[in-house]
Formats: structure tokens, sequence, C-alpha cells
């Protein structure tokens, strides 16, 4: 964790763009950000630790690793509790906040439902993040100051890759709790039920996993969240995969900690996102005829 003053002046995203892009492929990390807000921390019934039980830790690093340099690389610097960019813009929960909500906001997900909107309630099933009402003129400010950033930028990058090289893909990585029920799954892999890539994007990753020694599953219980769901437009040329990792594979995750596994992890994903990219070009060029 690294506790700053605020998101005015400190960059909300990191976006890494190589000098020469080797595919048309992007890594994202919305939710491994650990850069915290002071009066954020003042607001919270949390302490240190607990703040952090959503965060995708190190997601970030094993998308830095992978990239080698090669590919593209955007993570938010923002906590995923602060603000979760991975929702709808306006997916508030009504008694989180003081104030009217602004019009046209989805209060009646099941995200918001279950305390996990764009302005979070809580960071586990347990652990509310707040003492009370916060001021709904404070969930219009993160949302001005990191949230818009983070999409703007995901925009420009995947046009940008899609101009040069005629489509593009988005890995979108995250991690899970490894208590989560994912019927011992390490991976899940999300392409909403087929909507958001083109189906061997889906074939060649469960393939390359499960050869590196991962128990695989698709789309149950993460078929993709608002990010893959958005940005996944197979007819247009753009294709969003979600991966979900286990943080049992690398992570204490009581103390937020990396395990030995780390290594390893980071090795095996690398590997992947690197034999996706040049190893497997027949996939390649079957989206770019997708695309055309």
């Amino acid at each position: 964790m690294r506790i700053v003053e605020g998101f005015e002046t400190e960059p909300p995203v990191d976006l890494l763009w190589p000098e020469r892009v080797a595919a048309p492929c992007l890594l994202g990390s919305p939710h491994s950000g650990r850069y915290y807000p002071r009066d954020f921390l003042a607001m919270s019934r949390l302490d240190g630790l607990a703040i952090r039980r959503s965060e995708d830790a190190f997601v970030d690093q094993l998308c830095t690793t992978a990239a080698a340099g090669r590919l593209p690389v955007l993570a938010a610097r923002f906590p995923r509790a602060w603000l979760d960019a991975n929702r709808e813009r306006l997916e508030l929960d009504p008694r989180m906040f003081t104030g009217s909500l602004p019009e046209g906001a989805n209060t009646r997900s099941t995200r918001v439902a279950g305390g996990l909107g764009t302005i979070p309630r809580i960071v586990t099933e347990k652990d509310d993040i707040y003492r009370g009402p916060i001021p709904i003129e404070e969930a219009m400010q993160r949302i001005a100051l990191a949230y818009e950033p983070y999409h703007a930028t995901l925009r420009r990058a995947l046009t940008r890759l899609h101009a040069e090289f005629g489509f593009a893909v988005l890995i979108d990585c995250h991690s899970m709790p490894s208590s989560q029920k994912t019927g011992g799954a390490d991976i899940v892999l999300g392409d909403r039920h087929g909507a958001s890539c083109h189906p061997a994007l889906m074939d060649v990753a469960s393939a390359l996993l499960r050869e590196a020694g991962y128990r695989v599953a698709r789309n149950k219980p993460y078929a993709g969240g608002y990010v893959t769901e958005t940005y996944g437009r197979p007819e247009r040329g753009l294709h969003a995969l979600q991966i979900e990792i286990s943080r049992g594979l690398y992570l204490d995750e009581a103390r937020i900690t990396k395990t030995a596994g780390f290594a390893t992890l980071s090795a095996d994903f690398a590997a992947f996102v690197g034999q996706l990219v040049d190893g497997f070009a027949m996939v390649f060029d079957d989206l770019r005829s997708a695309a055309e």
C-alpha cells in the first residue's frame, strides 16, 4: 500500500507503451491499484490490511512481466475499494450516499445489490468499508478523477492497436479469492459466453494454460465484467478475454504478501502470453480475417 494525498495531482493510471509493439494485444489490470488516498482511509472503518481484501494484489506486476517490453500494459493506480473501473460509470447504491444521485444512475444491478458498484460498499461479504453514508459529490469526484481517465486511456489504446494492426485484443487480468466456489479451477477464462472475442482466442488460451498444468474453467463463475462486455466487439475486430487467477497460487491472502508461488506463476503467465501472441500466429490471422 502507498498512501497518497489524492488523484488531483497523482496519475490515476499507468500505461506502458513499448517503442515497438509486437502484437495487437493489451494487458489490462483495473483492480490491482495500491495507491490509497489519505482521506479515503480516514473515512473507512477498516484497517490498512482489511481495506485491501478486494485488491487484485500484484496482478499488474504479472502483466508487466508477461508484456516483456513488447506489449502495452494498462493498470489502475487507484484501489478497487475506492472506485471500481470494471463497472458502469454510474452503478451506484443510493443507500451509500447523502444527496441526490445523478440522472441515469443504475441503482438496481445485481452488483449494486451485492455491495460492489462503481463505488463499492464492501471489500468482502462481511467487511463494510464506511462508517456511514458519504456525500454523492465525493462519488462523482472519484468518477471524474479516475474512472473516466481509465476508460479514456483504454479506448485510446485499443483504437491505436486496431488502427495499426487491423484488430485488437484485450486481456483483462484479475485475481480471485482461493475460497471462491470455482469447482477447483486455478484460472477462470471469461468471454461473455462467446460474445466478447473470437472463439479461437478462448480455445487457444484454455489449451495453453491446461498444457502448463493449470485447472481451467470457462465462464463459470466469472464470464467477464463491464470491461469485457463493453470492449469486446468481435464483429468490429475488438476482442476481450477476462482472466481470473486464484490468489492461492501466489499470495498469502491473510497478509497480502507474495508467496514462493509468485515466481512460478509469473514465469508461467509470461510464457502463456508469449505463446499466445508469438507461437499461434494462425489465431491472430483468423482474428484479422474476421475483422475484414
